[in-house]
């Protein structure tokens, strides 16, 4: 760890772990501090919501299973005053259905226990990428148009009929991707390089983001008329307005 990129990368960047296992917290905060985040830790879901209302961090690393105040709970709190936030979910290994259940209330990422540390360091360095700049395969400073719903790469903003919409870090990657990309299929794996940057990964991470995006841009997520099930393949974005 602590090469010269990552460095830059954590320069500046305030991470909240939250965690009530202290073993992990403090193997999570050594790595981080090594590539140069400033890091706070929490032990429980109530003091992670309070660090957070003290002093907004960049990024949340949050544990699913705490007592008393759950993760998921903490990630819909999270959510609902702070779309933006990210937040990187620690689950248990195996257990897809609460990984699923963390990127269902919003969860930006995550990382089964037990993980390596330099995994969870390229998660934290992507996810922060994404947030400081325009995502991949769109102009540096653009706003991409379709009728009503925009998205303005620069400012990292999306509005539908002048609204701004609250989408989080991975929602919006997804959108401009596809706004970027239009009639062209992709696959779920191809859709998990192109726009996450990952090589390997959990398809459930595409299924649950379109789904959570179809339900802030359709005007029926349930007959999309934006984002389209390629079947046998994955997903194509028609545009509604006149190209």
């Amino acid at each position: 760890m602590g090469g010269g990129t990552s460095s830059v990368i954590g320069m500046g960047y305030r991470v909240l772990v939250v965690d009530d296992d202290p073993t992990v917290s403090d193997v999570v905060r050594r790595y981080l501090e090594q590539d140069g985040y400033g890091v706070r830790l929490a032990r429980d879901g109530m003091q992670g919501l309070a660090a957070v209302r003290a002093e907004r961090p960049d990024l949340v690393v949050l544990d699913l299973m705490m007592p008393g105040l759950s993760g998921l709970e903490v990630c819909r709190r999270l959510r609902a005053d702070l779309p933006d936030l990210p937040i990187i979910m620690l689950t248990a290994l195996g257990e897809e259905s609460d990984r699923v259940l963390g990127l269902e209330v919003g969860a930006d990422d995550y990382v089964t226990k037990p993980f390596s540390p330099r995994e969870l360091m390229l998660r934290v360095r992507s996810v922060l990428r994404r947030v400081a700049g325009p995502p991949a395969g769109a102009p540096a400073t653009a706003t991409l148009t379709d009728g009503e719903l925009t998205a303005d790469t620069a400012r990292r903003i999306a509005r539908l009929g002048g609204a701004p919409l609250a989408l989080t870090a991975r929602e919006f990657d997804l959108l401009t991707f596809l706004l970027t990309h239009p009639g062209q299929a992709w696959s779920r794996a191809q859709l998990l390089e192109k726009v996450w940057g990952w090589q390997f990964g959990d398809d459930s991470t595409v299924t649950v983001h379109v789904r959570r995006l179809r339900e802030k841009i359709e005007k029926d997520p349930a007959e999309p008329g934006r984002i389209l099930t390629v079947w046998g393949v994955g997903y194509r974005y028609e545009p509604v307005a006149p190209r």
